[in-house]
């Protein structure tokens, strides 16, 4: 179960950004403002204001609910990584080639595109269905990523795309992507980054009955992946961790984007105390990113050069 309150996400960007300005990044200027914000933030409403108790919930059951909206503009992930995606596979013969919770179809419909013979595998029966409707040509599979219900040695490329950060236990995941891949296969792993899950960017959804939850992110290091990987004789070809620009911090599902609570603060750059500025949090199933807004210079600060995502091109030996 998980506590969270409005007023200690605010106050926890407002430290980091003071981290920040203690490391050099930013003037003395800046952190007075940070502390004069930190008393507004203590002595505003939001102290009285109420938290919330959230349970953890199932992939499957969280992806359901998140199943109707995935595919709608707006995840600030799907950019960053689609092109390194894309790059890879431009650059390889068409194949066999598995998208590994593959949800709705996003990575399989391009793959398919490209020539590939298209194999989805998901643990959501509510991302299948769209994903079959969108590769109509493909073969969908539900099951989950330590059971892949395909034979060894089966696929050229795999793809893996936003979802290993569900798993507590990356190995299992790629003991099975070493066991269904052709010797000299590829491997492309994108995931959201660990820092960015650090700042608060785990998927929020409801129960059917209204009750708040979260779909599990575990915080994967680089040490996590590559400790999965190489012994099973992956090698390492390429790794990036992209971030997004400063003045644009948010790596929200599209469920979050949904709305903006006052947009007009976005544009307004004044430093004014918090207080005054706004004191509206928004609804649960939108922070952090409405929080965000709250203080915007301080979220500035936290987020900048934070990677936003993880992007991984393995090869299995021959």
């Amino acid at each position: 179960m998980a506590y969270q309150h409005p007023l200690h996400y605010l106050l926890g960007v407002s430290g980091l950004a003071l981290l920040r300005a203690y490391g050099g990044s930013h003037s003395r200027e800046f952190a007075d403002e940070r502390v004069d914000e930190i008393r507004a933030l203590l002595e505003s409403p939001l102290s009285a204001a109420d938290g919330v108790e959230a349970g953890v919930v199932d992939t499957v059951s969280g992806y359901r609910a998140w199943s109707v909206t995935y595919d709608e503009p707006g995840n600030g992930l799907f950019p960053l990584e689609e092109p390194f995606v894309h790059e890879i596979v431009d650059a390889l013969p068409p194949g066999v080639a598995l998208d590994a919770a593959c949800g709705t179809g996003r990575h399989a419909a391009y793959l398919a595109a490209r020539g590939h013979q298209v194999i989805g595998v998901d643990s959501s029966p509510d991302m299948l269905s769209h994903a079959r409707a969108k590769v109509p040509t493909g073969t969908f599979h539900e099951g989950s990523l330590d059971r892949i219900p395909l034979p060894g040695d089966h696929a050229d490329l795999v793809v893996c795309a936003l979802a290993l950060a569900h798993l507590p236990d990356l190995r299992p995941a790629f003991a099975e992507f070493a066991r269904v891949l052709r010797p000299g296969g590829h491997l492309i792993v994108t995931d959201i980054h660990q820092e960015t899950v650090l700042l608060g960017s785990v998927p929020h959804v409801r129960t059917p009955t209204g009750e708040p939850r979260l779909i599990p992110s575990y915080r994967h290091r680089a040490s996590d992946y590559l400790g999965a990987a190489l012994p099973l004789g992956f090698d390492v070809r390429r790794c990036e961790e992209p971030w997004r620009p400063a003045a644009d911090p948010d790596p929200a599902p599209v469920a979050a984007q949904a709305l903006v609570a006052d947009p007009a603060l976005v544009a307004d750059p004044d430093p004014a105390p918090v207080a005054a500025r706004r004191e509206e949090t928004g609804e649960w199933d939108l922070w952090p990113w409405t929080l965000m807004e709250i203080v915007p210079e301080a979220t500035g600060a936290a987020f900048r050069e934070t990677p936003a995502a993880v992007l991984w091109h393995f090869q299995l030996r021959g």
